[in-house]
């Protein structure tokens, strides 16, 4: 089992620019419930990106395809994520968005097809992400949770090479003048920003914040 996760996540650690830092594990470990709050909330935010693409860009028929199916899982993970929090006990709660996904977002070019498929690379590296905290967390967390964030790990790879994929066919089939050296740049560009809110100092914790600082983690009641 533990071969078959290990070659599940090369690719993905390929990807990212980094490693999640120990400080935020150790910080996971003793918020748990803040982390089950705030990856319900990811779950379903992802749903509606992708809801959200689909009405946007629907004459790419290839992206429908691909972003239906991401819709039916993020809500069935939503679903899962909610029923753990049932079963321990854990009251919903509202819980504010950390900087992650604003920040990444500012990366978007202004015009298109190039703002689709920065958002589609975007959508690359959270899915990505998300997939690489799921393996880190599995072997912190309680037998139950991690078997779970285990299950996740397959359809959260698959997601990003989804997005990816989705990216470059997006820039090939809009003729942009070259398609393949622009999504390499914009590769390199998101992943060194991505990479720098993960190692950075983040005041707020949450599902994909940066290192914890010392000031309290900030909930919303």
């Amino acid at each position: 089992m533990r071969d078959d996760l290990t070659e599940l996540m090369q690719p993905v650690y390929a990807f990212l620019g980094c490693r999640t830092p120990e400080a935020w594990l150790a910080a996971a470990a003793d918020n748990l419930e803040l982390l089950m709050q705030d990856h319900a909330n990811c779950e379903k935010k992802a749903a509606g990106t992708a809801m959200n693409l689909m009405f946007r860009y629907s004459f790419f028929t290839d992206l429908q395809v691909k972003l239906a199916q991401l819709v039916r899982e993020e809500m069935l993970h939503y679903e899962q994520v909610l029923e753990f929090m049932a079963k321990r006990g854990q009251e919903w709660k509202a819980v504010s968005a950390g900087r992650y996904a604003g920040a990444l977002r500012k990366e978007v070019r202004t015009y298109e097809p190039e703002a689709l498929v920065d958002v589609l690379i975007i959508g690359a590296f959270v899915e990505a992400r998300s997939c690489e905290r799921f393996a880190a967390l599995a072997n912190i967390v309680d037998e139950e949770l991690g078997k779970y964030y285990r299950y996740l790990l397959k359809s959260e790879s698959r997601h990003f090479e989804d997005y990816l994929t989705l990216a470059k066919e997006v820039a090939a089939t809009a003729q942009m003048k070259n398609p393949d050296e622009d999504i390499a740049e914009r590769i390199v560009h998101i992943r060194e920003v991505e990479k720098e809110l993960i190692l950075s100092p983040d005041s707020v914790f949450r599902f994909h914040s940066g290192v914890p600082t010392t000031l309290p983690v900030q909930v919303a009641s």
